[in-house]
């Protein structure tokens, strides 16, 4: 009988292990279809780079706005069901910023989208987090892995899609509906129950003894706060700047130029399938530092001396280096002691998303009085910030 239960255990585990990775890939991949039309849309509106800035820093402000009610729908609703609803919601927000006839509906969907976004995020990654306390290891940089694989996915839908002529209307109506498909029938593997009760088992259950020594909860929090907002300003350089980059300062096609995004997600992704086994061998702290290096240097190099194949393999070093960012700042939040269950997680995957509403607005800005060649120094700016907070992580693997 123990046998046969712990088999149910295990055969829902893997089930509920792939329909979490059903939801990060829709995630990753919807967005992803956007983003190389940026470069049309802006063209199409025509609008300054200052105002294009403001136009897509839309998309986190939504994302602020709705990220702190993810927990309460979450305790309300359920983690899986806010996920799917939020990936449906997301899609609908991308369609309709592909199709806006106007800068403010342009900006207006993708408030409506980052909102969506937002939830989608914190409730997958809640959900993440309940099948890795199920399965007594870390899987959480998997999960983000596939995320990128998403990300990538949807770029090359993307640049396939412009390839063939397809307008921006009918690609993104397609995207959207398959990728809503696929995240509703991942909805039936997830896991049963409440949120509020999760299953923790092995190494990997919460952990609530820190070192007394570890500093004030407060400034911790903080500190992983900005660790994850140095990924997401290095994801935004990818999301926002690197097609309008490729195409306006080194004059390559629409099609090309969505290879410095593809490049960035891409080398994130191998970031994050090997992200798990490098933290297990060398500590939290030890990756990020080199992960924060590696941004700081590769992208800068690759600003210094601008070239085609140098700056794509520049973009593609600053999202290996920011790989684990993300995931190691969520997992150390969600076992930080004195808060409730999901909070650090909540509190971080909300305050990061500044990084998305600050940065596009600042590298427009400073795009106009400029160049976007300075207004990209943010990568190498986020890298030295890791360098300089990373200081608050594990050590080793608890």
């Amino acid at each position: 009988m123990t046998v046969d239960i712990e088999a149910r255990r295990l055969r829902a585990g893997r089930h509920a292990r792939a329909a979490v990775a059903v939801l990060f890939f829709t995630n990753g991949a919807l967005f992803a279809n956007l983003l190389p039309r940026y470069p049309q849309i802006k063209e199409d509106l025509a609008i300054s780079n200052g105002a294009y800035g403001l136009a897509v820093a839309a998309f986190p402000a939504g994302a602020i706005t709705a990220g702190l009610a993810a927990g309460v729908l979450i305790r309300r609703v359920g983690s899986a069901q806010v996920a799917v609803v939020g990936t449906l919601l997301t899609g609908a927000g991308t369609v309709a910023a592909g199709l806006a006839p106007s800068v403010a509906l342009f900006a207006a969907a993708l408030f409506l989208g980052g909102a969506m976004d937002a939830l989608t995020d914190v409730a997958q990654n809640a959900h993440g987090l309940r099948v890795q306390r199920l399965y007594g290891r870390s899987i959480l940089n998997s999960f983000h892995a596939i995320w990128s694989i998403g990300a990538v996915t949807g770029g090359l839908m993307a640049a396939g899609a412009m390839s063939l002529g397809l307008s921006r209307g009918v690609h993104l109506a397609l995207s959207a509906i398959v990728l809503a498909v696929a995240a509703v029938a991942a909805w039936r593997f997830c896991l049963p129950g409440p949120d509020s009760e999760p299953e923790e088992t092995g190494p990997e259950q919460r952990n609530t003894e820190r070192e007394s020594g570890a500093s004030h909860v407060g400034y911790v929090l903080a500190a992983l706060v900005l660790i994850a907002t140095a990924g997401t300003l290095v994801e935004d350089a990818g999301n926002s700047w690197a097609a309008l980059y490729l195409t306006d300062a080194l004059h390559t096609s629409a099609a090309l130029a969505a290879w410095g995004f593809i490049a960035l997600v891409g080398a994130q992704f191998i970031g994050r399938i090997i992200g798990d086994r490098l933290v297990d061998r060398f500590g939290r702290r030890a990756v990020a530092r080199t992960g924060g290096l590696i941004t700081a240097v590769g992208m800068g190099l690759a600003l210094a001396v601008p070239t085609l194949p140098g700056t794509v393999l520049g973009f593609a070093l600053a999202g290996f280096g920011v790989a684990t960012l993300v995931p190691t700042a969520m997992h150390e939040a969600d076992a930080l002691p004195g808060l409730k269950p999901g909070s650090g997680l909540t509190i971080v995957s909300w305050l990061m998303r500044l990084g998305f509403l600050l940065s596009p607005p600042v590298v427009g800005h400073v795009a106009d009085a400029t160049s976007l060649r300075t207004g990209l120094l943010v990568i190498p700016f986020a890298g030295l910030l890791v360098l300089l907070f990373a200081k608050v992580l594990q050590d080793r693997r608890g």
